[in-house]
C-alpha cells in the first residue's frame, strides 16, 4: 500500500508519481525507494518531484535518488534532463552550493599502520585544513588569480603547486568545466569567494579517515586501487560562500527570466529561463565558475590532507602512494548525450544531491575506468559508514547516468539539535572508537548519526535497482567537520 496518496509501487525499488499528481506535469515522477525508506518520504519532497515533471522541455522522467529529502525547488537527490533546444536550467535544479561534491583518496596505509597515530593525525589535518562558518583559509585570491580559478578549476590549483597534474584524470571533467565567464559573476560572489579557496566550509561538510571494511567486487576494486583494511578519505566541500552568491544572484534574475519568458511556475522556487536563452546561458556559465571554484578547492584540501600524512608518517609520496580514486560532482547542471527512445538527444541534466553513475565504456570516463565503469563515491553519516560503487549500464537507460549522493537527512538541522539536548555525540562516537573534531557542539549535533537515514539501505536501492552496483564499504576512524 502507498504511503502517501496519489504514489504507486511499481517494483520493491521505485514507486511512480503519475500525470496529475499536481497540475500541469508533463510526465510521470519515479523515486528510487525500497518499502522501509518510503516510510521516511516527505510528503513535500515527493511534490516537488511532481514540480519538476511540469518544467518545459523536461525529456523522460522526473526522478529522485533514495536519499531524497526537501530542497529548494528540486528536491535534494533530484534528477531531471531537459532538451537544449527546448527546455530550461533552473539554478534549483543545482543547488546553492554548485558542485557541492566529494573527493576519496587512497593510500599504501593499512588500519594497523595509523592506529597508534590516530589521535594525532585527526587533531594535525584539524589544525592544517581551515573548516567552520565563514572560515578563510591560506590562500587569498587576488582578482586576476579568482579569474583563472573560474576559467581552470582544478587546473589552477595544479599550476600553482597544489597537487600533481596525474591527479586530474581522476576528476570528473578533468576537474574543469569549460567556457565558464568571469564577467557573468558579481563582486558580491568575488567578495565572499575571494578567502575561501581551500577551506572546508561548514555543515555536512567534512574530511574523514576511513579504512577498506568490507570488499564486494574484489577485482573491480583493484582496478580503483583500493584493498581490505586500506587506510582512505573522503573530502566532502564545494565552491563555499563563492558558489552560494552566484546561485542567490541568478535565483532572483531567473524569477525575471520566468516573467519573460511566460513560464507558469508551480513554484517560485523552480525559476528558470531557457537553456538556449542569453540568461540561461548566462547562469549556465556563472555555474561553470562556481563548478571550477569547487574542483580547485577539493584539490587545495586533498594537498594539505597529503602533507599532514606525509609529515606524520614519515613516508615518501610513493611509499604513501596517496592517490585520487576519483572526484564527483553533486550539485550541478551538465550538457550530455543520452539515448532516449532509441535517439540520441543532447540534454542539459540537473543533479540536485546526486551524482554520476556511467557505466564502462563511457567516452567521459577516463582510460583508467574504461573497462570497470565510474567510481560512485557515496559517504554516509560520521558514524555508520560511506560506500563506493560503480556505475551500470541500466544507469543510462534509465536515470540519465545518476544516482543518490549519500544518505539523505530524515532530521532538520533544529530537530537534530532538540534530540542531541544533554548528549555528548563528541563521547558517543569514541565509543564508537570514532575521533572527532569540530568548531562546536552544536555542529556534531546537526550532524549526528540519527539525522541521516541509514546509508546501508539507501545504497542496498542502487545496487538492488542496476544502476551503480556496490564495490567496497569504508568505515570511519576520525573525522573533521566544519
Amino acid at each position: 500500500m502507498p504511503k502517501i496518496d496519489g504514489t504507486v509501487r511499481i517494483d520493491p525499488y521505485r514507486i511512480q508519481i503519475p500525470k496529475g499528481f499536481v497540475s500541469g506535469m508533463r510526465t510521470d515522477g519515479i523515486v528510487y525507494v525500497d518499502e522501509i525508506l518510503e516510510e521516511e518520504l516527505e510528503v513535500d519532497s515527493v511534490r516537488q518531484v511532481a514540480n519538476v515533471a511540469t518544467l518545459p522541455g523536461i525529456v523522460g522522467n522526473s526522478l529522485a535518488m533514495p536519499d531524497i529529502h526537501t530542497g529548494y525547488g528540486f528536491p535534494i537527490g533530484g534528477v531531471a534532463a531537459f532538451n537544449v533546444d527546448e527546455g530550461i536550467i533552473s539554478p534549483g535544479g543545482v543547488g546553492y552550493d554548485i558542485n557541492c561534491g566529494v573527493r576519496l583518496l587512497r593510500s599504501n596505509l593499512t588500519r594497523k599502520d595509523v592506529e597508534s597515530k590516530l589521535e594525532d593525525l585527526v587533531n594535525r589535518l584539524y589544525t592544517h585544513i581551515p573548516s567552520g562558518v565563514g572560515s578563510t583559509g591560506k590562500i587569498k585570491l587576488a582578482p586576476k588569480d579568482a579569474e583563472d580559478v573560474v576559467r581552470k578549476g582544478a587546473i589552477w590549483a595544479v599550476e600553482q603547486g597544489y597537487g600533481e597534474a596525474d591527479d586530474l584524470q581522476r576528476i570528473e571533467s578533468n576537474g574543469c568545466l569549460e567556457g565558464a565567464d568571469p564577467d557573468v559573476i558579481s563582486q558580491k560572489a568575488y567578495e565572499r569567494g575571494k578567502a575561501q579557496q581551500g577551506t572546508l566550509g561548514s555543515g555536512n561538510h567534512f574530511l574523514e579517515v576511513q579504512y577498506v571494511a568490507d570488499v564486494y567486487e574484489p577485482e573491480v576494486a583493484t582496478a580503483m586501487g583500493l584493498f581490505k583494511s586500506q587506510i582512505t578519505v573522503i573530502i566532502h566541500s564545494g565552491s563555499r560562500g563563492f558558489g552560494h552568491q552566484i546561485c542567490d544572484d541568478y535565483v532572483r534574475f531567473m524569477l525575471q527570466s520566468s516573467q519573460k519568458y511566460r513560464i507558469e511556475l508551480p513554484d517560485r522556487e523552480l525559476a528558470c529561463a531557457p537553456f538556449k536563452s542569453p540568461e540561461g546561458q548566462r547562469y549556465f556559465s556563472a555555474m561553470k565558475g562556481a563548478a571550477n571554484y569547487a574542483w580547485a578547492n577539493r584539490q587545495c584540501l586533498m594537498h594539505w590532507t597529503r602533507e599532514v600524512f606525509l609529515k606524520l608518517f614519515q613516508l615518501s609520496p610513493r611509499d604513501l602512494g596517496m592517490k585520487v580514486v576519483f572526484d564527483v560532482a553533486h550539485n550541478i547542471a551538465k550538457e550530455e548525450l543520452h539515448t532516449v527512445n532509441n535517439k540520441k538527444m543532447r540534454l542539459i541534466v540537473h543533479r540536485k544531491g546526486a551524482t554520476r553513475a556511467f557505466p564502462k565504456n563511457h567516452p567521459e570516463l577516463p582510460d583508467c575506468y574504461q573497462d570497470i565503469g565510474q567510481p560512485v563515491i557515496i559517504p554516509g553519516d560520521m558514524g555508520r559508514a560511506s560506500f563506493v560503487l560503480v556505475g551500470l549500464e541500466k544507469a543510462m537507460q534509465e536515470t540519465f547516468g545518476s544516482t543518490c549522493h549519500g544518505a539523505g537527512r530524515v532530521l532538520s538541522r533544529n530537530q537534530a539539535i532538540k534530540q542531541a539536548k544533554g548528549r555528548s555525540i563528541k563521547q558517543e562516537m569514541a565509543e564508537r572508537g570514532i575521533i572527532v573534531r569540530a568548531a562546536g557542539k552544536e555542529t556534531l549535533a546537526e550532524e549526528m548519526p540519527d539525522a541521516y537515514k541509514d546509508i546501508s539501505n539507501v545504497v542496498d536501492v542502487v545496487h538492488n535497482a542496476g544502476i551503480a552496483k556496490k564495490v567496497v564499504k569504508l568505515k570511519p576512524l576520525g573525522v573533521i567537520k566544519g
